[in-house]
């Protein structure tokens, strides 16, 4: 792509800076658009680097039970793709420099119309897109369409990606790989530092794409380990529960997920290499 995008700008910021990003997941209206839109604006103030919204689906496999909650959440209070990518401008109107990816599983996308979306979500101000349930044999339906509308198509890469697959799953792939750290669903067990940093220097072998880790990462320390070796430290279960911890108390929803985003950020920070 012959155009940087914000991604691009903030990880080439960052490593300059000789630090990680941290990158924030949250579900898109979860528990309702208004104290979800004002939970991901007080973000980048809290330390996010990077913010990923999760598109909210019926049947999301491969996210755990917090995750998938959140999306019945969101889907019952109302949201869906055009609220989602309202959600995007409004945030815009105040921080034109924070990436938004959004992430999630094609078929939310399909219904909107691949086409559309791919212009609706540029034009919404979104960076990239992580489509956890597209293949790279499956490029020609959606990736490159959205690559050529000027999108970072992120991929995912997981333990059991051997070095005759990671060729295969860096084609294509732009902004950063993120790397699941932990085998399985998303937010039951903790990642190995050590697994993560003997991984993260096998797929720099092969790319000069940011690499970010994320699956399991709740603690500062846990966010420091990762920072040392990564360019990226992603955590999305932590924030979820904050929210549903506090479903009954908006206000309290929206500052424990800040209280935790200044946390990982801290330790992320803790981490840099100069």
């Amino acid at each position: 792509m012959s155009t940087q995008t914000r991604i691009d700008k903030r990880f080439a910021a960052l490593k300059a800076e000789g630090r990680a990003a941290l990158v924030t997941f949250l579900t898109a209206g979860d528990p309702d658009l208004e104290t979800s839109l004002e939970i991901v604006k007080g973000l980048p103030a809290a330390g996010a680097d990077v913010i990923e919204l999760g598109m909210p689906f019926s049947d999301p496999m491969a996210d755990g039970p917090a995750i998938q909650a959140s999306s019945q959440r969101a889907l019952k209070a109302g949201h869906n793709m055009s609220k989602t990518l309202e959600m995007v401008r409004q945030f815009r109107q105040s921080d034109d420099e924070t990436p938004i990816v959004l992430m999630g599983y094609y078929n939310p996308v399909y219904i909107y119309g691949s086409e559309r979306f791919i212009k609706d979500a540029r034009q919404a101000g979104v960076d990239g897109l992580i489509i956890v349930d597209l293949p790279p044999e499956e490029d020609e339906e959606f990736c490159i369409p959205a690559m050529q509308g000027g999108l970072n198509f992120i991929r995912l890469a997981t333990p059991t990606t051997d070095d005759e697959r990671l060729p295969i799953v860096l084609t294509n792939t732009s902004g950063f790989l993120y790397y699941v750290s932990v085998l399985g669903i998303t937010g039951t067990r903790a990642p190995d530092t050590t697994d993560v940093a003997a991984a993260v220097k096998r797929i720099k072998e092969h790319t000069d794409i940011p690499v970010s880790v994320g699956f399991g990462v709740r603690t500062a320390e846990q966010a420091e380990a990762i920072a040392a070796t990564a360019d990226g430290v992603v955590a999305g279960s932590v924030f979820v529960d904050a929210v549903s911890a506090n479903l009954d108390n908006k206000p309290a929803a929206i500052r424990a997920v800040h209280e935790l985003t200044k946390n990982l950020a801290s330790g992320v920070r803790k981490a840099a290499k100069n």
